[in-house]
């Protein structure tokens, strides 16, 4: 009489382990990004009139309500064709997303700093883009002065562009380890 052993645990899990896959939480910060971004701007919209500010850290900190027809800082919101620049800038956006989305799809299998950063870039772009279809301008409200500079004003949107390139850049810069 000969007893059935059942297999050893190791044979029966003898398949390769696939890799984790970050897509959905890298793209849910994306989304994140977006939310926050548009909650920030409504309430904003709601509660100051444009124009207005209130002051959080004298000299240093306040909350603003500011229409940014431009690109970033500002630039080109003073132009003798504003429509020509508004839809150059939806243009330039909507390739922007594109691009970066597809740059993100790419590497999202890995959580990574160069991941992250690609998502706070998209949720950024796509809070931006929808506030330039939609209102045809950006909302701005963050002012911040540092001894006699003035940063020009920007939003949830913008801040997540530029710690995501900061990341990128730190990810350029970084060393590299062999493996």
């Amino acid at each position: 009489m000969s007893a059935t052993r059942p297999l050893p645990a190791a044979t029966a899990s003898a398949e390769p382990k696939q890799p984790r896959n970050y897509r959905v939480l890298l793209f849910a910060l994306a989304a994140f990004v977006v939310l926050i971004d548009h909650i920030s701007k409504r309430l904003i919209i709601t509660r100051l009139p444009t124009g207005s500010a209130i002051t959080v850290i004298p000299g240093v900190f306040r909350i603003t309500h500011v229409l940014n027809t431009g690109a970033a800082f500002s630039m080109f919101a003073e132009t003798t064709s504003p429509e020509t620049v508004r839809n150059g800038l939806i243009l330039f956006s909507i390739f922007a997303v594109i691009v970066v989305f597809a740059m993100l799809w790419n590497v999202a299998r890995t959580l990574t700093p160069t991941a992250v950063a690609l998502a706070l870039i998209l949720g950024g772009a796509i809070g931006n883009l929808y506030d330039r279809v939609r209102y045809h301008f950006v909302i701005d409200f963050i002012e911040i002065h540092i001894v006699h500079y003035h940063w020009p004003d920007f939003n949830i949107a913008d801040s997540c562009i530029c710690i995501g390139a900061c990341l990128l850049l730190i990810e350029i810069f970084r060393p590299q380890t062999s493996t």
